[in-house]
Order: structure tokens, then sequence, then C-alpha cells
């Protein structure tokens, strides 16, 4: 029970000698209420000093009777982090064992070594691509210029020795540094595309190889929706032997439309010549899976790129075109898989290729 002397002055004499007593002030039924007031206040000062100094000495007990925790040793090790195309975060732990072991061997500067490993294995590095940084002897962290982004490095913690020779401590994972700028390296296969007039029946896919692919994945795509279109679809299946094109020559321009007949004496009017326009679309199917797994299209396997990604160009006539895309799990536990479905309609199509052109009057 602690009380001001402001809220004390204010009880009767009989209440301060109960809060006297409680306290355990000595004679307190002698004491008038001055001598109480007094007394009461010294008890508490006294209580709550004695108060402090028990917990004081509680916890300090506590602590001694915990005794010394030893803290974790050191562990040696490296770790290297890229940050940006430009830039790499290192840091490290040196144990008390490493330092005096490279101390033994007469070390006499730290150092950070810079291994370009892309696409090597077993520790191999390329040749001439090794940097030494000299660091603080006391950092723990550091940062390092990346000599050129968009590859694979591996970072070496150790001493430079005073006989010129090297004492390694640890090295670091191999981590692969961003590109500076978008990768141009695409998996692309293209469609053929020529000026000429393609057959009516589609040559038949090939035995190997991917060159046909996208045609196969093309008709595959249309099997359900097959039909005469118009527009590419019409262009594609036009046919060569068009009596109209008779008396044309390769260019699409007949002998009379220069103006002169084989004699060589003129008498066409200048103003009759040919015009022609071609144009057509193709389809772009892309994405990406787990490098390891089985993309398919279909009934036809689609190849990956080296980090999982794939990207097809398909023909995209008139028409419906249906892709199953599917992939597989290596372990073929689990798989992922999406239909896409696209149509093309062509509502205008007055074009027509350079060996179609007629000579027209003007």
């Amino acid at each position: 029970m602690n009380q001001t002397l402001s809220s004390l002055a204010r009880l009767t004499l009989r209440q301060l000698r109960r809060v006297a007593s409680d306290l355990g002030v000595g004679l307190y039924s002698r004491k008038s209420k001055e001598e109480l007031l007094d007394a009461i206040s010294k008890q508490q000062e006294f209580s709550t000093g004695r108060t402090r100094l028990e917990t004081a000495i509680s916890l300090a007990e506590m602590e001694t009777s915990l005794g010394d925790v030893p803290l974790p040793l050191a562990e040696t090790r490296v770790v290297f982090l890229p940050r940006d195309p430009q830039w790499a975060y290192v840091f490290w732990e040196i144990s008390s064992d490493s330092r005096n072991a490279a101390t033994s061997a007469g070390a006499r500067q730290l150092c950070l070594r810079v291994s370009d490993v892309t696409g090597l294995q077993s520790g191999a590095s390329h040749p001439h691509t090794l940097q030494e940084v000299v660091v603080d002897s006391n950092a723990t962290e550091w940062y390092l210029p990346v000599p050129l982004s968009d590859r694979d490095y591996r970072v070496e913690l150790g001493f430079r020795k005073t006989d010129g020779g090297w004492f390694s401590l640890a090295f670091s994972a191999v981590a692969r540094v961003p590109a500076l700028h978008p990768s141009e390296q695409i998996l692309d296969q293209f469609v053929p595309f020529s000026l000429d007039a393609a057959p009516t029946t589609l040559p038949a896919p090939m035995e190997s190889g991917d060159s046909s692919l996208h045609e196969r994945l093309y008709q595959t795509a249309t099997v359900r929706w097959r039909k005469l279109g118009r527009g590419s679809e019409a262009f594609h299946e036009m046919d060569e032997n068009n009596s109209s094109l008779h008396g044309l020559n390769d260019s699409g321009i007949g002998r009379w439309a220069s103006g002169r007949n084989e004699s060589g004496i003129g008498g066409v009017a200048p103003r009759q010549r040919s015009f022609w326009l071609v144009a057509d679309a193709e389809l772009i199917v892309y994405g990406a899976t787990e490098p390891s797994a089985t993309l398919s299209i279909g009934e036809e396997v689609v190849p990956l790129s080296a980090d999982g990604t794939f990207r097809i160009q398909v023909p995209f006539r008139d028409g419906k075109q249906l892709y199953p895309i599917k992939a597989v799990a290596a372990d073929g536990e689990q798989s992922r898989n999406i239909t896409l479905e696209f149509e093309r309609t062509t509502p205008e199509d007055n074009s027509n290729t350079p060996g179609q052109a007629k000579a027209e009057w003007f």
C-alpha cells in the first residue's frame, strides 16, 4: 500500500494508525497525526527501495544460474547473390580454425575470385575469365561488378600468400546473372511463305525433323472444321492452270503489254499494265513448362528449349482451329492442359499473285 502525503493528510488519526499498522510502523498508537505521516512516508520509501533491490538480486541470481551459453561456431562459407545485370552482392564467414590455418600458411591479403562457369560442370571455368578482387581483411560483405551479364558465375574466397601462392577457403554456389536486355533467342518455327500458289493437296508430313510440324499441327487443329473457305485458304487452293492466265509470262505481263508487237512496231496503248496483291496471316502459339516435361499439341510432340519455353508459328487460314495443349511431368504423375480455339474469316478478298496478274486497260 503506497499512498502520497496529500492523500494521507486527508485521513483521520484512526485511519492513519491502521495504515501504519499495515506497514509495520512501531509505536503507531502513541504518535500524533504529524508523526504518523512522517513515519508512514519513510516506511513506504524503505519498502519501495527494498522491493527494487530484491528484484535486482533475483535477476542477478537467475543470470548466474544459467551460466555462460557458448556462441555458435562460425562456419567458413561464401554466398554469391546477383543483384542486377551489372552488380552482385557477396557475403562470407571465416571460422577461427580457417583463419589460423591461413595465417600459418602465410596468408597476406583476403581476396575474392570470380569465375565464368557458363555451361561447364565439375568445378571447371572458362579460361581467361578469372578475376581476383582484393577486399578488406575484416570485411564480411562486398559488392562486385559483373564482367558480363547473362552468364553463370562462381565466387571463391581465399587468401593471397606472401610467396604469391593462393590459399583457398570456400566456394559459392553457381548463380546466373540476369541479362541486361530481353533474350533474342526464341524457338521459332516459321511457316514457309511463297508468292506462288500452293497445290490443292498439301504435301505429306516428313518422317524425320520438325520442318513440317507447323503444317501437321494446323491439319490436326482444323480436321473438325475443314471446309472450302475464302481469303488465304482460297489463295492456297487456287488452280495454277487457270485458263485466264494464258498469254502471260512469268512476270504476269503479256507479250503485248509493252505496247509493241513481235516486230517491234507499237500498236497497243501504253496504258495497259498489270497489278497484284498478296496478304496472309500466321498464328503464334507459345508458352513454357518444366524443361524436363513432355509437351504435345494434339497428337504432335512439340520440342522445348533449354528453359522449358516453346513457340510455334502455324498457318492461320479461314475457318476454326482447335489446339489442345498438354504438358506431362517427367515422372508421368502430373499433367496440365489448356485448349485454345481460334476462328478466322475473310469478308473481302480481291488479291492475286504476280503469276495471276492480268494486263488491264486504263
